[in-house]
């Protein structure tokens, strides 16, 4: 879709987009079973469980907050580990700014549902009309479903009790895993979450819970500098063919007159 042209593409019918932003928001919506019980285990009230949910709204920080704490680690470093994880949310802000064009009264609330999952269905669509559908029916539904399924989630745990004892406390990591893994499609995608589970797992027995999440944070800056001076390194026995090919041509033009 181009930023400047309210119908930047081809047109497409607003009930293909609205099954589609539908088809995403109900799978993702029943995985805030998961963290509900995930969070009720580690310690967290039914209360601040839902209060999570309601008001932080993205996944992959909720889990690893109440991961960090589950494993001993202390508040601020959980919510560090979870405010770096949800940076990410505030450049998929500025690109849907562009995109969706929404009004400033509208925008403080927009905002609220600018996640993963409305940033990939938005910028799917072929036009601004579609765009905004796409990103209210993703959005409306995933907040509503993950809201209500935490809730049940929670109050299952505390009905249950040990979670641990029922293997509960792996659902947390293993949805978080299932929702990642659809999103490594490049070679340096992988290369960056192979070494911070490399770092993560390397580092959990020598430093205290939360920070070894925090120092896998470097994988993407060390595989990013790696790629680029491998490009380096690439480039410069080109220059040195190109300048010898270039060394030559003189010379033999020289030979010529």
């Amino acid at each position: 879709m181009r930023d400047g042209d309210p119908d930047g593409g081809q047109s497409k019918p607003d009930a293909a987009v609205v099954r589609d932003a539908l088809g995403v928001g109900v799978a993702v919506g029943l995985s805030g079973f998961a963290f509900g019980v995930t969070s009720a285990g580690s310690g967290l009230t039914l209360a601040q469980t839902c209060a999570l949910s309601l008001l932080v709204f993205t996944g992959a920080s909720q889990f690893a907050l109440v991961g960090a704490l589950a494993a001993g680690g202390s508040p601020l470093t959980a919510a560090a580990g979870a405010f770096f994880l949800g940076v990410r949310n505030a450049f998929y802000g500025l690109r849907l700014s562009q995109v969706l064009r929404l009004t400033r009264a509208v925008r403080p609330f927009a905002a609220q549902w600018v996640i993963d999952e409305t940033t990939a269905v938005t910028l799917a669509q072929p036009t601004r009309r579609s765009a905004r559908i796409g990103f209210l029916v993703t959005g409306l539904s995933l907040y509503v479903l993950w809201n209500l399924t935490t809730l049940l989630g929670a109050l299952g745990a505390e009905a249950i009790g040990d979670t641990d004892a029922w293997g509960l406390d792996a659902a947390g990591p293993a949805v978080f895993l299932a929702l990642l893994a659809p999103m490594l499609k490049s070679t340096t995608e992988r290369a960056v979450a192979g070494l911070a589970v490399v770092l993560g797992l390397g580092l959990l027995p020598v430093l205290p819970a939360g920070v070894p999440v925090l120092v896998a944070a470097l994988a993407a800056p060390v595989v990013l500098w790696a790629r680029g001076r491998r490009r380096g390194d690439v480039q410069e026995p080109r220059d040195e063919q190109e300048q010898g090919d270039e060394q030559e041509q003189g010379d033999a033009q020289e030979e010529g007159r």
